[in-house]
């Protein structure tokens, strides 16, 4: 079992028995003693911004003779890349393998409360010179670029291959074929709640492809998991003994920020209470009369509309215009809908008395709701199981409410007409 030591000044200890910090940009090394390279897992907890909260990780190589302390980073990307914006709005987003001071990057995570783990690998002189020479020649300029994908290939999944391949593929070996009854979304949510706004906005983004189970290699696209699951996980020493993967492990800095929940929240009641909430009181704004509650109808109904017209273009966006696999095949479509949009200029005109939009209006209004009715009732089919409930109990109480609105205000125009 690995001695888990939870004192700073050990890590400290243990770092100074192999030397001093060496520059970075070395030449290719050609080590006369392996013996003295040093590989470590560096696991950073989730921080504090939003981009911060799936943690982050890296692996530390220090090889004395070869005059190498390097910290390898595969979480670098560069604002000035030649159209950012779009390869960000596309998802074919380019990321690079970074060198980085190890002391100053721990410093860094240090001065922003997130907990260091450091992990040091058990492996063979061979393996060692092998993961230096490969993440050396994959931090070239020619070699440092991948495509970003948030699950699939991200700066955990790519320290989790280079490991993995140092060691003959036995991480592959022992987890691809091991269940863990989670998907890509229960991650994504347990690990976005300290933020509402974020967590409603994937929640409506993610579409089906985040559903699926997933097997411990996979779950390994959160850092602080990879470095969980090697833990378990055994190698092969150079007689062939099967020893433990991780040698030591011990805590460098502990935060003294709340640690992230272990499963997602269960906050379908709250989204269903907002959702009627908002549905009665758009309701009871109709049944008002007078010009300030139609001013106010007018403003909340309107800038509901918006929100779901928008949402839903940028939802088909996703699916049909970008590489943003996650977001294909989105039954949030069903409820978030392009057709809202035009709402978002008739319905405050309807309510204002102009005429000529009312019956557009309405039967826009009617679509919405009945698309989002549709949405609802074909979960009971077979391939309608994405984990959207939350969604669903916030929008679609409001899209019936709009549609009784303004059948409301059609009533009534039509009475006084009469």
């Amino acid at each position: 079992m690995i001695a888990v030591r939870r004192a700073r000044h050990i890590v400290v200890a243990l770092l100074a028995l192999h030397g001093a910090h060496m520059p970075l940009h070395a030449q290719r090394p050609n080590s006369a003693s392996v013996s003295e390279i040093r590989v470590y897992l560096v696991t950073f907890g989730p921080g504090r911004l939003y981009w911060e909260k799936f943690g982050h990780n890296a692996i530390w190589i220090r090889d004395p003779a070869s005059h190498i302390d390097h910290m390898f980073n595969y979480g670098i990307f560069d604002f000035n890349q030649e159209s950012f914006l779009l390869r960000f709005i596309q998802g074919r987003m380019l990321y690079m393998l970074a060198t980085q001071d190890p002391q100053r990057s721990l410093q860094v995570y240090v001065a922003n409360n997130r907990s260091i783990w450091i992990q040091e690998l058990n492996l063979t002189g061979t393996q060692r010179t092998d993961l230096r020479d490969f993440l050396l020649w994959n931090s070239a300029p020619e070699n440092r670029d991948y495509r970003y994908d948030y699950y699939l290939d991200n700066c955990s999944t790519r320290i989790r291959d280079a490991i993995d391949q140092a060691i003959g593929g036995r991480i592959r070996q022992q987890t691809e074929a091991t269940p863990t009854n989670t998907t890509f979304r229960y991650h994504t949510q347990r690990l976005t709640t300290a933020n509402v706004v974020l967590y409603t906005g994937l929640l409506a983004g993610l579409g089906s492809p985040v559903d699926r189970p997933i097997s411990v290699w996979e779950e390994m696209f959160i850092p602080m998991l990879l470095r969980e699951h090697l833990r378990d996980l055994t190698t092969f020493d150079e007689d062939g003994n099967e020893l433990p993967l991780v040698a030591s492990e011990a805590l460098y800095y502990e935060s003294t920020a709340e640690p992230p929940l272990a499963a997602p929240p269960r906050w379908l009641i709250w989204y269903l209470a907002s959702g009627v909430a908002l549905a009665a009181l758009l309701v009871a704004l109709g049944k008002i009369p007078g010009n300030a509650a139609r001013l106010v109808l007018a403003l909340v109904a309107g800038a509901w509309t918006l929100l779901v017209g928008f949402s839903g273009v940028v939802l088909a966006g996703l699916w049909f215009a970008t590489d943003h696999a996650t977001s294909y095949w989105n039954e949030n479509l069903f409820y978030l809908t392009p057709l809202a949009l035009p709402l978002a200029v008739l319905l405050p005109l309807a309510v204002h008395g102009v005429g000529w939009v009312r019956r557009p209006a309405q039967w826009l209004a009617a679509a919405v709701a009945a698309l989002s009715l549709l949405g609802w009732m074909a979960q009971i089919l077979p391939g309608f199981d994405q984990v959207n409930g939350q969604l669903i109990a916030l929008v679609l109480p409001v899209n019936v409410a709009v549609w009784m609105v303004l059948k409301g205000v059609g009533s009534r125009e039509q009475r006084a007409e009469g």
